[in-house]
């Protein structure tokens, strides 16, 4: 599987580094509530790496492809699962949104009016929309501060 198409799923412990992986532009799913059976069966009809912090699950590991992520701090994950599965930041960074995981589309400007706050409007040209929830993105500072949190943090 190429890096292009690594997909997850993330067991409940692991919300921030969901969120984390799909600033990257990984496709990953995290449900607050699920069942280990609904994970694991979500894992393997979608083709997606299970992370997981669960000793339990780990246990039953011949059920799907997994990854024990061993800390409890995000940054020490998200280092650990770039690490182990040779993760990238690149192109893909800030590509799908991070409340509901689906890719972005590009926006015209002109639609973007009204939506987003006219500060936003005036200084940026680039707009994207989550397909899925409506939500409007745009590449402001903060999109440069996560490349260079995670640049430092996985290389």
């Amino acid at each position: 599987m190429s890096e292009a198409e690594v997909r997850f799923i993330a067991d409940s412990m692991l919300g921030r580094l969901a969120k984390w992986l799909r600033i990257l532009g990984y496709d990953t799913l995290y449900f607050r509530d699920a069942q280990d059976g609904r994970l694991v069966t979500l894992a393997r009809r979608e083709g997606r790496i299970l992370l997981t912090r669960d000793t339990r699950l780990l246990l039953r590991h011949r059920l799907c492809p997994m990854l024990f992520v061993h800390h409890d701090r995000v940054w020490d994950q998200l280092r650990q699962v770039a690490g182990e599965l040779g993760l990238s930041v690149g192109a893909r960074l800030g590509s799908r949104c991070l409340r509901c995981n689906r890719s972005l589309a590009p926006l015209a400007k002109d639609r973007a009016a009204g939506r987003v706050p006219e500060y936003v409007f005036r200084h940026h040209d680039t707009f994207f929309q989550c397909e899925e929830c409506g939500r409007i993105f745009w590449g402001g500072t903060h999109l440069h501060h996560m490349e260079e949190t995670v640049r430092a943090l996985c290389g």
